[in-house]
């Protein structure tokens, strides 16, 4: 599967995966993930790639899924379990390199890589419950993980927007930077991976995974709720009032 608004590139030892939609801040669809999850699986496969580098064009890393009045592209709630899984089983490391907003879909996405790299100007937001809707993509399982129960209720009720600097006081990604220095800091860390003990770093990434997260059954019961809220007249309404930028007025039904 390919797509256009994804860039897949070898960069030595190092395989480059781009969201390449800025126009709707990396927003994904379906296509996209797909052609990720292909581009993940590829390098995995190339004894010649030892790390991998997620990251995306423009302001943002990725934005979630688009919306549109009709509300939220359900397909991506598929689409992008399958990256979070394709993330977690890949046994040559993975960076994200987030250096704008991660929101909806983009929080696991970035979470399920092993090194999350963040911008001083980056931000993490879980906005799915201004339109409606609940976290997906393993974020109920990921977020937990890294930040403990309390933060990660606070993080998926209210939909607040964290930046990268409580994102790493948190605990939440591995690391913040300035963002003039954020490139430089890719580069070493990508060159330091690169470098390093290849199968100590597949090994030890399976166990920590493995002691920490339960992914897929969160992902059962997110899909399990997503669809029955995705129905849901507050869903109609959160998503026709972020689209026209106005107060949503949920009712419960």
């Amino acid at each position: 599967m390919s797509s256009e608004r994804v860039r897949v590139e070898a960069d030595g030892a190092i395989g480059r995966i781009t969201l390449d939609a800025p126009e709707r801040l990396n927003a994904v669809d379906p296509d996209m993930c797909a052609a990720v999850v292909e581009a993940l699986e590829a390098f995995d496969a190339d004894p010649a790639v030892r790390v991998i580098a997620l990251g995306g064009t423009g302001r943002g890393f990725c934005s979630g899924a688009p919306l549109s009045a009709e509300g939220a592209q359900m397909g991506v709630l598929d689409a992008g379990a399958d990256v979070v899984r394709a993330l977690l089983a890949t046994r040559t490391p993975v960076v994200a390199l987030v250096h704008g907003v991660a929101a909806g879909i983009g929080v696991p996405m970035a979470l399920a890589c092993d090194h999350v790299l963040a911008s001083d100007a980056a931000s993490f937001v879980l906005a799915f419950a201004r339109i409606g809707l609940m976290p997906d993509g393993g974020a109920t399982a990921l977020v937990a993980a890294s930040v403990g129960r309390a933060r990660a209720m606070r993080l998926a009720l209210t939909g607040e927007k964290l930046d990268a600097a409580t994102a790493a006081e948190w605990g939440l990604v591995a690391e913040c930077v300035p963002a003039a220095e954020f490139a430089d800091r890719a580069a070493a860390l990508l060159g330091a991976y690169a470098t390093g003990a290849t199968l100590a770093f597949a090994e030890t990434k399976a166990a920590i995974n493995a002691a920490t997260l339960d992914v897929e059954a969160a992902l059962a019961v997110e899909a399990g709720g997503q669809t029955r809220l995705a129905a849901t007249e507050d869903h109609r309404e959160g998503t026709a009032a972020f689209v026209a930028k106005r107060p949503a007025e949920f009712r419960g039904r």
